[in-house]
């Protein structure tokens, strides 16, 4: 049984919380029908599939699911949805005093196996996923980065190119939290992620280490190659807002640690180099880049 990051063992916990929450659905649409006490305003609106806990929920989880399998993803907001209209029309007639018809009730039994049939196999993936990557960025994780980094090492000797590790970290990130709560921080870390991403080019490997710190694998020709790509992240990162919600924004900075890998050096030895790198750039006023 492999072990888990906290985040991920919250991220399946709230899985299944909101699965079960959504099963509460059927025990309202049961009393509905039985004793004609009405289900509430929320399974009745036309939009309840974005009212209720699971649809809130899955939705803002949606573009991390899509790149577990985007077939399956956008099939459940599907039948989701298609469940809730189907509950809402048998309620809407039991309320009425309106007999109920065959074809609701089997589009609601249809549509309700086939959405826990397709969680059940999505809630699979995410664990398997989990293993890899980082269930909040997207981003693999620096386990099994040992492989990564060897082809990545060779592909610079052969091509002639210069390997830099590079420590990414958020300043006072832990202000973050505390001023606007731990979601906050979450936005802002996938906001980051998502940034770096664009910024980077898509052979250069980057990874969640570890709370608010990332690795990058820099490939470039010369080492002011390297100091034009850490200034221009630190530049893009510091200029962009991050929006947080209410249209509030906020915005971030980020110290980069930079170690040129040697020939026969291998990654624990760089990791350490640019960690070094990171925490003089931190001491030293942050928002900027040091190179070891």
């Amino acid at each position: 049984m492999p072990n888990f990051s906290l985040e991920t063992e919250i991220f399946i916990a709230e899985f299944d919380a909101a699965i079960e929450a959504h099963m509460m659905l059927t025990r309202r649409i049961l009393r509905c029908a039985v004793l004609r006490e009405s289900p509430g305003d929320d399974v009745l609106s036309p939009m309840a599939h974005t009212l209720c806990s699971f649809g809130r929920w899955f939705t803002s989880n949606v573009p991390y699911f899509e790149m577990v399998d985007t077939e399956a993803t956008q099939r459940i907001v599907l039948i989701h949805q298609f469940m809730h209209d189907s509950s809402r029309s048998i309620c809407n007639n039991v309320m009425d005093g309106r007999a109920g018809n065959n074809i609701d009730l089997d589009n609601f039994e249809k549509s309700q196996s086939e959405l826990l049939i397709l969680l059940a196999k999505l809630k699979t993936l995410v664990l398997s996923h989990a293993v890899r990557h980082d269930p909040l960025t997207g981003l693999p994780l620096r386990y099994g980065i040992e492989n990564d980094f060897a082809l990545a090492h060779k592909d610079a000797l052969r091509n002639n190119f210069l390997l830099y590790a590079a420590m990414i970290d958020v300043d006072h990130f832990k202000l973050v939290n505390d001023q606007y709560g731990h979601p906050v921080g979450d936005i802002v870390l996938r906001h980051l992620a998502s940034s770096l991403k664009l910024l980077i080019r898509g052979n250069d490997p980057l990874y969640r280490f570890g709370g608010e710190e990332f690795l990058w694998l820099l490939r470039c020709r010369s080492p002011d190659e390297a100091a034009q790509s850490a200034h221009r992240a630190i530049t893009t990162i510091e200029k962009t807002p991050i929006p947080i919600g209410d249209d509030q924004s906020l915005f971030i900075t980020i110290t980069i640690g930079l170690a040129q890998i040697g020939e026969n050096e291998g990654i624990n030895e760089a990791i350490i180099r640019a960690d070094t790198a990171l925490y003089k750039g931190k001491h030293a006023g942050r928002n900027q880049y040091v190179i070891s």
